[in-house]
């Protein structure tokens, strides 16, 4: 076999663009809202996907959803999806799910953590920092779902 010939069956790997995909932010209460003294409660919601845009050509996202609340008061809603483009050849179809599942989401995660504290910041409010996530655990209990799923409906 060619060196040539084995350099194209060799798995690869490419991080070809990131970039904020969409981006909101709500302040429905301003102004008597930058009134308040008390701290809010954040609750953040992660959504992860991965759709094919060409031969070998993925766009992956992680979008977070941010609500700060002073009781049932929101302070503030934030939305932003950070995605990116990634080249993936030669990968088994079980290879080329944890990596969209696990590698890119983990790739795209400190960008979308600063997407998120300079909005909040830039809005007026504290800066968010959100915690680390482990997105090999959340695709292990995905797959786990799946698997529960299934053998629930085949019986």
């Amino acid at each position: 076999m060619t060196e040539v010939a084995q350099e194209n069956t060799a798995g690869m790997f490419n991080m070809d663009k990131i970039y904020t995909k969409d981006l909101s932010l709500e302040i429905p209460h301003a102004p008597q809202i930058f009134l308040e003294r008390e701290n809010p409660q954040i609750e953040v919601q992660l959504h992860t996907a991965a759709t094919q845009v060409d031969e070998g050509v993925f766009e992956v996202s992680v979008t977070a959803t941010v609500t700060a609340k002073l009781a049932e008061k929101v302070m503030f809603l934030i939305e932003a999806k950070q995605a990116g483009i990634f080249t993936v050849r030669n990968l088994s179809d079980a290879e080329m799910e944890p990596l969209l599942a696990v590698m890119c989401p983990n790739i795209l995660f400190p960008y979308l953590r600063e997407v998120v504290s300079d909005v909040s910041v830039r809005a007026g409010f504290a800066p968010v920092m959100l915690n680390p996530i482990n997105f090999e655990a959340l695709y292990l209990k995905q797959k786990q779902q799946q698997v529960e799923a299934a053998s629930t409906t085949t019986h």
